[in-house]
């Protein structure tokens, strides 16, 4: 029986100290991977294109980066430490690899956006006074403070479903109301790519119904305009009897829209829609001697009365409807603001390859004078 105690001892020590060679096998193993990676992405906001990637992994012996689907990396260190700068804007991968002495690699794809150009600030750009001879300030929005006033504003949510699915035009956004935000004195509208509500994009409409509407006079807003394939901002006005009539009985005054798209940013239409037996429309266009209207600010205005509706852009104006038509009695009425910045739709087509997100529709103000 002694003999038999240690020979089962012996096997017990042998299983043991097998395990445990086991595992100190599988540590030197793991020892040779890389484990743990993290990557920390900073895009500059200067819109020069520059990127800083940091990467950090345990056991990592060496660090890539590629663009995309590239074979091979445009940069390799220990450090994890990269900086690149684009050259062109767009949506783009950053593919990030740890290699471990094993071979083995631990890999991250990070997907950026990327802007290039100048930062636009609100002092750059046309501008127009708070003061007219022969007018009187009535309403207006300057958008101070942080955020945006419940006394003027209400925002509409969803996709227009199920009674107007698409807004009517077909278009792609989710409206809500965290896309828009005042800051620095400038109301933003952010039209962005990510889902919401079975949508691919989301953005903001916001509108005056029910807080201030209003009936002929001077209407300046101060603009920067978003750009892209597929995108459609547009400050306009509605009849105040849209729920009760409809559209387009209640009327439609578009006071700029614009659709982006190569050559298609350095004009904005002003518009009426009216009822004639069915919907109407008449306008005009105005473009810009050069330039976009994303690169400074613009001032949108119309001035209307009891005969016409006249269209201006920086004070030049473009286009003039008369209104005094019988059929055209729409336009003798109250109509509230909207400003909105849809994606894609019958008009501006859908966003491509070329189209950059998020973009911003930015207003400085919105100002209403009557005549004295």
């Amino acid at each position: 029986m002694p003999s038999l105690k240690l020979t089962i001892s012996a096997i017990m020590f042998a299983v043991t100290a097998l395990v445990n060679v086991a595992c100190e096998d599988d540590k030197t193993l793991n020892l040779g991977d890389p484990a743990n990676l993290i990557v920390d992405v900073e895009i500059a906001e200067d819109k020069s294109g520059h990127v800083r990637i940091q990467a950090w992994a345990d056991h990592a012996v060496e660090f890539q980066l590629r663009i995309g689907s590239a074979d091979e990396p445009i940069e390799s260190n220990i450090t994890g430490t990269f900086e690149y700068t684009f050259i062109q804007p767009g949506n783009y991968e950053l593919d990030i690899r740890a290699y471990g002495t094993s071979g083995r690699y631990l890999r991250q794809v990070v997907p950026v956006t990327i802007v290039i150009g100048q930062e636009v600030s609100p002092g750059q750009g046309y501008t127009t006074p708070l003061h007219y001879d022969g007018w009187e300030l009535v309403w207006h929005d300057e958008f101070e403070g942080n955020s945006i006033n419940s006394d003027n504003w209400v925002f509409e949510i969803g996709d227009g479903c199920p009674h107007l699915c698409g807004w009517g035009n077909n278009e792609l956004q989710y409206y809500r109301a965290q896309n828009a935000w005042v800051e620095d004195g400038v109301l933003t509208i952010e039209a962005r790519r990510e889902n919401a509500g079975n949508r691919q994009y989301t953005s903001a409409r916001m509108k005056t119904q029910g807080r201030q509407s209003f009936k002929y006079g001077r209407i300046d807003i101060r603009a920067l305009l978003p750009e892209g394939q597929g995108i459609w901002p547009a400050l306009w006005m509605l009849g105040n009897d849209i729920e009760s009539v409809g559209w387009p009985r209640c009327g439609e005054i578009d006071i700029m829209e614009m659709i982006g798209g190569k050559g298609r940013e350095n004009t904005v239409h002003g518009t009426l829609h009216w009822d004639l037996n069915g919907h109407v429309q008449a306008g005009g266009s105005y473009t810009l001697p050069s330039g976009t209207f994303g690169d400074e600010y613009h001032v949108f205005s119309i001035i209307w009365n009891e005969h016409l509706i006249k269209w201006y852009v920086n004070d030049i104006q473009f286009s003039q409807i008369n209104i005094t038509p019988n059929h055209m009695t729409e336009f003798h009425r109250e109509f509230f603001f909207l400003f909105n910045v849809a994606v894609g739709g019958n008009w501006p087509g859908n966003p491509d390859a070329t189209t950059v997100f998020p973009q911003q529709l930015r207003v400085d103000y919105v100002r209403v004078f009557k005549k004295q």
